[in-house]
Formats: structure tokens, sequence, C-alpha cells
């Protein structure tokens, strides 16, 4: 309950954390049937980049900030897109319920879960009157067994975003994607992950590769090394049931980051993409 986004939103783990979530959902809107997105973890919805807390860090310079001074190259252009109107005009970076919610149709629903009461209270206000969008003040990992399998659809993504503050988040995690493949078989899962260093990292995939897990696809952005814990040093986004075609759209969203973000602090970016159990 101490972790606030407002420090980090647009720094270089949220650029690929939203650009592969729009990828997501722009795959899901391949087909007319309506889809649900959830997301557990949402936030406030959008976030404030001249407030104190984002200029205390100044993280999304190195991330956003430092995107949005270069021409956009062809795998970012929808990020950037849906990014520029908000940060240019207001300084708003938008939250991952806010991305979600602009890429659907009639005929689709977001679900917002956010348990932090300073951060529901906004994401109320965003989405107020909104009957496409329905937001709830509660544990995003109890909402899974509430509000799955949805009651009126039968495709959607599911998006885990924890803060990663507590020692046992990755076991969650783990023990939400089991539950989720038991009750909504046909959905996306997506969980994203920090990179301090391997070991935590690889004990999660050996626990759902345990689990019997299956069509996990690995994406991940490094800065640098992951060798030191006191950092972090990367982040990945791991995708159970990816649309066809993700595989292809995430590795050059990657690429194209790695090219954006180089710094001084980053100039040793990798990514890496791993299918680490096949159906």
């Amino acid at each position: 309950m101490n972790y606030r986004h407002i420090y980090h939103a647009g720094n270089f783990a949220d650029c690929m954390k939203h650009a592969l979530l729009l990828a997501l959902i722009k795959a899901l809107k391949r087909k007319p049937a309506g889809f649900v997105v959830l997301d557990t973890h949402a936030g406030c919805g959008r976030y404030d980049l001249s407030s104190e807390e984002a200029e205390k860090t100044g993280e999304w310079r190195a991330g956003i900030g430092q995107l949005l001074e270069q021409p956009a190259s062809a795998p970012l252009t929808d990020y950037l897109d849906a990014v520029r109107p908000n940060v240019q005009d207001r300084q708003r970076y938008p939250g991952s319920p806010a991305f979600a919610r602009a890429e659907l149709r009639p005929q689709d629903q977001l679900i917002a879960c956010e348990l932090h009461p300073e951060d529901v209270r906004p994401l109320r206000r965003l989405f107020h009157a909104d009957p496409q969008a329905a937001v709830h003040h509660r544990d995003g990992y109890q909402a899974l067994r509430a509000l799955l399998p949805p009651k009126d659809f039968k495709r959607g993504l599911v998006l885990i975003d924890p803060p990663f503050e507590k020692p046992d988040d990755f076991a969650r995690c783990a023990e939400a994607i089991t539950l989720i493949r038991t009750r909504f078989r046909a959905g996306i899962v997506a969980v994203w992950y920090p990179i301090k260093h391997r070991t935590p990292v690889r004990a999660f995939y050996t626990a759902l590769q345990d689990a019997g897990i299956r069509d996990m696809l690995a994406c991940e952005f490094l800065l640098r090394p992951p060798v030191d814990p006191s950092r972090l040093n990367g982040c990945g986004l791991l995708v159970v049931n990816a649309p066809f075609g993700f595989e292809d759209d995430a590795r050059n969203i990657l690429q194209a980051l790695a090219t954006g973000l180089r710094s001084p602090d980053a100039e040793n970016i990798q990514i890496n993409i791993e299918r680490l159990a096949e159906e």
C-alpha cells in the first residue's frame, strides 16, 4: 500500500508495458465479437508528469520524454499516437486503464480494480458515468475469483501489474495465472514484472511450468545486465495464450524501444523474447 506509481509514470518500463498492451488489444479487435479487459492493479488512470512526485524522480524524461523527441518508428506509432496528445498538451501520461478504454469499441468492456484509497478516487473520477468502464475498489488478486469467467464475454485480456513491493508477489502472480487459465481459458493473460536479478524471475517461470501452464511468451527489456538486485535493471511482460502474430509484433516493438531509449545509463540494452512452454 506504500507504492505510488506517480513517481515512475512514463518511465522505460511503462513505455514497454503500454506499447505491448496496445498490441494485444489491437489483436483482440481483429474479430468483431466483444471482449473484456480486466486490469487488476489499475492505479489512478492517468498521471501528472509536472507533479512534484513525477519531477522528484524525473524517470519519465528518460522514457516517454525521450521517445517523443524523436521521429516515431513504425512499431511504436500506435503507442506514441495514443500518448502524444496527453503528454504534449496536458502533461498527462495515461495509465493502463486509460490506454485500454481508448481502444474499446461499443461492444467491449473495461473492468479496473484498484486497492489503494488515494488512487481509486481519481480512477473513479476518470470513468465517472462511463457505461463501458467499471471501477472496483478491491484487491485485484481476490477479484479474479469474483469476476471470472466474465458474465457477458467469451474473449478478453487480463492484465496483472502489481507493484512488487511484497516478497510474495511473484508467487501470487503464478497463482493468479493458474486460476485464470482454469476460469477463463480463452482469455489472454499479461503479467508485468520487474527484473532486478535473474533468480526470482526464473523461479517464477519454473513455478508456472510446474503448474502445467503452457503457451507462455516472455518479452523482456533490459537496460543493463541484471546483476544488481538494488536497481530496476529491466522488466518483462509474460503473455499466456498470446494472439497470432503477437510474437513478431512484440519483437519489433522492443527493438524500436531499444533504439529510442538509449542513454548513458542504458548503453547495453538487451531484448529477449522466449517461448517458455508450448501447448
